[in-house]
């Protein structure tokens, strides 16, 4: 067989190699067919049985996870066992089944087609990708309704090298995924899924290889076929030459070198050459995230996304979570952190994202009642989750973040409204820090540019990078046709950022960036040279990012920062970023 190359999108990195094990492809096509009256009844208690059946396996699959997994595979079963006993799910494929008809099969794909498609009207990557986990739940009580059963390969029993296998699937939802704990695995290929897909999560999270939205991968992948993964690259090459093969081999040994000198500067602080200290914080979804941002290093939790408690939830408004239900998922997070900041944003839905399915989205999404416009609409909304984080800000150091802020008058209404629900606690004399410090996001380019109101008004800033480069670009960065669009490294894009940094600093309060760029060590030098003492980022990414920073000299990198911010031209840009991270400034003082 010749070997041939496939690109898909990078979402863990390292070197996978190992042979190809395929996983049964999707189960959604299905036979469709009419039944009678009085079968109606008998394909209900099929389907019934089916849920019952898979919701044990996922309780099973629960209870057995070792105490030393990753949190995070823990919390997707928990997401997976809530989506199969929603009534969105669980209810009204039988009222399908009793009202038009149709078999089980057909009845479970045709709901879950259409609450598909609602998620395909979502904006956010990281909630629209969500699609997969209803996918997901629905797939695996079609195999128990059509008998078919996820084979994993045998392995021997000392689990050597040459038994690593590598999974390839259409999709592999985190419950299969833990099914292959205790086989010897090299890591992942999937057709679909994206940077935010919960296979992506999964992958960095156990720091596995993994490249994913290939597209076509498992059809044109046979079994046992050789399989190298560049995970650095999204890229998959099958059946390699000798050649290529042993030159991934030495790479994966010199990154396995690497790793463990990463593992090393854990616990050294994060001070560059010059001995300026940095502030590394860890972006998470789950209070159960909290223990990899402890394991990682971090100084805290720079980015705790609230929608999960709200996203979950795939029926109607009033199954919202409850000020109790909130104020416990928020202590959680806030206990195990020990003493550490924890900066939770306020709720991030809207038109594009809504709370209800059955909602319809706007024309413009993205410029749509979203995030803190959507809340201010929905005051009652607004003030549950507000009571609930400053309860939980007596358990431990809490900061509040508002989302896409844009006027002046968005800001007076926020606090107007935090001081609302102050003053409710205290009537109901429950505990608060009084002084709670409340923060903006800043990622629209108005907000950017007319940053002294902010400044005026809050007591900290934190960039979002993914939806500033957005709206400065005017593209839509899920849209694959524009996707080539979505450039970091944009002159806008730097002086956005420049200026930001450079003018929180001048006023005393603290600017962090918590997007993508800030977990992308390509980027971190130019950071530093913007005079950026905070990060926030995907555990995972932390100790990478440390060390760049270890090796970095603050007074070299500031020169050449002002040098780049004056270029235009976006190729010399992309050349200098380059090379400030291949040759940096010489220091005459040693790393650590």
């Amino acid at each position: 067989m010749a070997s041939f190359t496939l690109h898909g999108i990078p979402v863990s990195r390292g070197i996978a190699i190992g042979r190809a094990h395929l996983l049964a492809p999707a189960a959604m096509d299905v036979k469709h067919y009419l039944i009678g009256e009085v079968q109606v009844e008998a394909e209900v208690q099929r389907l019934q049985n089916a849920i019952c059946k898979v919701r044990e396996e996922l309780q099973t699959i629960r209870k057995t996870l070792p105490k030393e997994s990753p949190a995070e595979l823990g919390a997707f079963v928990d997401v997976h066992l809530l989506i199969l006993s929603d009534p969105m799910l669980a209810d009204m494929p039988l009222d399908i089944i009793r009202n038009r008809q149709y078999n089980a099969e057909w009845a479970l794909v045709t709901q879950i087609d259409e609450l598909s498609a609602q998620f395909d009207e979502i904006e956010d990557p990281y909630l629209r990708e969500r699609k997969a986990d209803v996918q997901q739940v629905g797939e695996r009580v079609l195999k128990v309704l059509t008998g078919t059963a996820l084979r994993l390969p045998e392995v021997d029993s000392e689990g050597t090298s040459f038994a690593n296998i590598v999974v390839v699937a259409y999709d592999i939802s985190p419950a299969d995924m833990l099914q292959f704990r205790d086989r010897a695995f090299a890591g992942f290929v999937t057709d679909l899924g994206g940077q935010n897909s919960h296979t992506a999560i999964v992958a960095r999270s156990l720091d596995i290889p993994a490249a994913v939205g290939m597209n076509n991968a498992s059809r044109l992948i046979k079994q046992d076929d050789w399989i190298i993964i560049d995970g650095d690259a999204g890229v998959v090459i099958v059946d390699p030459a000798s050649v290529i093969l042993e030159q991934y081999r030495e790479h994966q040994v010199q990154l396995l070198r690497s790793r463990r000198k990463l593992g090393k500067i854990k616990k050294i602080p994060a001070i560059t050459l010059d001995g300026t200290v940095i502030t590394l914080l860890a972006n998470i979804e789950l209070p159960s995230d909290c223990a990899t941002a402890m394991e990682s290093g971090a100084s805290g939790v720079g980015l705790f996304r609230s929608e999960f408690l709200f996203m979950g939830r795939i029926g109607t408004q009033h199954e919202l979570p409850t000020e109790d239900e909130q104020f416990e998922s928020y202590r959680q997070a806030v206990t195990a952190m020990k003493g550490r900041p924890v900066t939770i944003r306020t709720l991030d839905v809207g038109a594009d994202k809504p709370l209800n399915v059955e909602e319809q989205t706007a024309l413009n999404p993205a410029l749509g009642l979203r995030a803190i416009r959507y809340c201010l609409a929905e005051p009652q909304l607004f003030l549950t989750q507000l009571k609930a984080i400053l309860r939980a800000s007596a358990f431990g150091p809490v900061k509040l973040l508002i989302p896409m802020l844009a006027h002046a008058f968005e800001i007076d209404q926020t606090l107007a409204m935090i001081d609302r629900a102050k003053q409710e606690l205290r009537s109901e004399k429950i505990k608060f820090d009084e002084h709670i410090k409340i923060g903006a996001m800043i990622e629209i380019p108005a907000a950017a540019l007319a940053l002294p109101m902010f400044i005026k008004r809050m007591d900290f800033l934190s960039i979002g990078t993914n939806d500033l480069i957005q709206y400065t670009l005017a593209i839509d960065r899920v849209d694959h046709e524009v996707a080539h669009l979505y450039n970091p490294l944009h002159p806008a894009v730097l002086y956005l950022l420049s200026t930001v940094i450079a003018l929180g600093r001048k006023a005393g309060i603290p600017v962090s960036v918590c997007g993508e760029m800030a977990g992308d060590v390509k980027f971190t030098r130019l950071l530093l040279g913007m005079g950026l003492l905070e990060f926030s980022m995907h555990p995972a990414q932390l100790l990478a990012v440390k060390q760049e920073i270890l090796n970095s000299d603050l007074d070299g990198l500031i020169a050449q920062t002002k040098k780049i911010l004056r270029n235009t031209e976006p190729s010399a840009i992309a050349a200098a970023v380059n090379q400030m991270r291949a040759n940096p400034t010489p220091s005459h003082k040693s790393c650590l």
